[in-house]
């Protein structure tokens, strides 16, 4: 297949992150002919040279669009307007595992397991979603990435802190504020992969023992991108080292968030594990980061299914996916045609 791999590019320059390559390098090995196509915030240009490239089959790796954090469903809404299949989710499923609060009731329709929340809009409105106790944990309502999320300062303990981290996420990042209980446990992110039969991979478990003690045990900004940070040297992703039954308990509830959250193709589910054995679904990640070395790689290959084959298999998902979309569209059109026809018949 001709794949364009849509990448955001965050100037003008084409700079592109390590994994785009890899992705590209992978499809190739598996006889696909793989090109960059990458974009800012240009809605013609993109829609343009789509219609150019004319791609059997679009690898969305966007994460934003036209500087908007947010943007990802929009762009992704054009693509599906365009009629051009594509990896991962649609814009409708996509809304749904940004919006973390609107998620969290989702889930609680399928008895999973959540951090009671209460979610503080810019327009002073307050949801809650259980009883809440201190400590709390603080993050934008619908970024990802880890964006807004300082570790010492988003973890509060009192109101005073709990209303400057508030403040914080609607000043700089123009979203409503989540708060969460904190579940201090194991965390642990499970690989999802396929739709009508999909597969958890072997979860991933973070290791904090290098942490610094007075930190607490989450994987902020600074712990996933800043190397120079004691956070970043002190933690890393391992297999989990768990029995059976657990990984079984951990698989599970990661299929059945998936499910609920219509996660298409490829997705990565994180998890924490209570002093009581109770997992929490922490957060669910559609179009979840694919560099050979991420955690959603590592747990693929925890099951023997390496990066090329990974990588192939997730474009052979999206491909199927809109194949068996065919006939439901021409059976609409037939029922279109008769219809008219039995309209013209009647006039």
């Amino acid at each position: 297949m001709n794949i364009t791999l849509l990448v955001y590019l965050e100037s003008d320059a084409p700079e592109y992150d390590k994994s785009i390559d890899q992705i590209a390098s992978a499809l190739k090995q598996a006889g696909h002919k793989p090109s960059i196509f990458g974009v800012r915030g240009d809605l013609n240009k993109m829609i343009a040279g789509l219609r150019r490239r004319k791609p059997d089959l679009v690898f969305n790796l966007l994460e934003q669009f036209n500087d908007q954090m947010l943007g990802l469903v929009e762009a992704t809404g054009v693509i599906e307007l365009l009629g051009i299949p594509y990896t991962g989710s649609g814009p409708g499923e996509l809304y749904l595992q940004e919006d973390k609060s609107l998620s969290k009731k989702l889930l609680a329709y399928e008895g999973l397991k959540y951090p009671d929340f209460a979610v503080f809009s810019r327009e002073s409105e307050l949801e809650t979603g259980g009883n809440l106790r201190m400590p709390l944990f603080v993050k934008p309502c619908r970024m990802d990435s880890s964006l807004g999320i300082d570790g010492a300062k988003s973890l509060v303990r009192n109101t005073t802190e709990l209303m400057e981290q508030v403040t914080r996420i609607h000043k700089e990042l123009n979203d409503a504020a989540l708060c969460e209980e904190f579940i201090d446990g194991r965390e642990f992110y499970v690989g999802v992969l396929g739709n009508q039969d999909p597969v958890a991979f072997p979860p991933i478990e973070i290791d904090f023992s290098g942490f610094p003690s007075d930190s607490p045990k989450v994987l902020d900004a600074k712990a996933k991108f800043d190397e120079s940070t004691p956070e970043f040297q002190g933690s890393k992703a391992v297999v989990a080292d768990i029995d059976d039954q657990m990984r079984a308990r951990l698989q599970q509830v990661a299929l059945t968030a998936c499910r609920v959250l219509r996660v298409r193709d490829y997705g990565r589910v994180d998890l924490r594990v209570a002093e009581t054995g109770d997992i929490y679904v922490i957060e669910v990640n559609a179009n979840c980061y694919l560099e050979q070395e991420s955690e959603f790689a590592m747990s693929a290959k925890a099951a023997a299914v390496e990066y090329p084959e990974l990588i192939s298999r997730i474009a052979d998902n999206a491909t199927q996916r809109f194949q068996n979309r065919l006939p439901q569209r021409e059976q609409r059109r037939s029922r279109n045609r008769k219809s008219k026809a039995k309209a013209s018949q009647n006039v």
